[in-house]
């Protein structure tokens, strides 16, 4: 009895345990493995050559956790490695497959990572879009009522003329008896019409050039029909 209890107190500690050494070896070789196997599918994967000597550092630095992983899941492996010389090449088989799996989670974890930021960044752009939005709807809205405000009773008959029928360019002897209004003011109020963007000539599939209401005025027109329906029926 006192004879083991002497050779406990004599069992070497620290750097100078055998023991302590072989594991330490076993981290740097098993490492440095687990790394170039990283670096070879890293090279099927990629089609590129990659950097060798960064795969085998970054798999010692993996296989440096490994005592810390077995410490966290309540594992022996380690102490019974000292008594039995068998469980050392269990570590060192866990430790590669340990590098090699380490490797794959953080590329996984990253991709994950790096797909929630693009949704992140695809989120707020459609916020900013729907901001944007918000913020011109009533621009548009007062500049329709402005237009609409300025319009008088000869432009609404003009624009409801041109929506119902087509009229050549430059006659404007339909446009006068189609509206009971003079050529002079058709005339002039076609050319207000035209510079605010409420009527447009162009050519048709005849090649004659003819008046036609724009989408705008077309718009603006159905808002102003609609708002006298409106006050009719009321």
């Amino acid at each position: 009895m006192e004879l083991q209890t002497s050779l406990q107190v004599a069992q070497p500690t620290g750097l100078s345990d055998p023991h302590l050494l072989v594991i330490l070896l076993i981290i740097v070789v098993t490492g440095i493995l687990g790394g170039l196997a990283n670096s070879f599918l890293a090279d099927r994967a990629q089609g590129a050559a990659p950097e060798r000597g960064k795969y085998a550092l970054l798999g010692v630095v993996a296989a440096l956790t490994v005592p810390l992983f077995l410490n966290m899941i309540s594992s022996n492996l380690l102490e019974s490695a000292r008594a039995k010389t068998l469980d050392l090449f269990v570590f060192a088989g866990f430790s590669v497959l340990y590098v090699v799996a380490t490797r794959r989670l953080v590329e996984n974890v990253t991709q994950r990572l790096l797909t929630q930021l693009e949704q992140v960044r695809g989120d707020v752009g459609e916020l900013r879009d729907r901001a944007s939005r918000a913020a011109e709807a009533p621009a548009g809205a007062e500049a329709a009522e402005s237009d609409a405000a300025n319009l008088a009773y000869q432009d609404v008959e003009l624009l409801r003329a041109i929506s119902e029928e087509n009229f050549v360019y430059g006659n404007l002897a339909g446009l006068a008896e189609k509206t009971s209004l003079s050529r002079e003011l058709v005339s002039t109020r076609l050319a207000a019409l035209k510079a605010q963007g409420l009527i447009e000539a162009r050519i048709n599939d005849k090649s004659v050039l003819h008046w036609y209401i724009s989408a705008r005025g077309r718009q603006l027109l159905e808002e102003i029909l609609g708002g006298q329906d409106e006050r009719k029926s009321a």
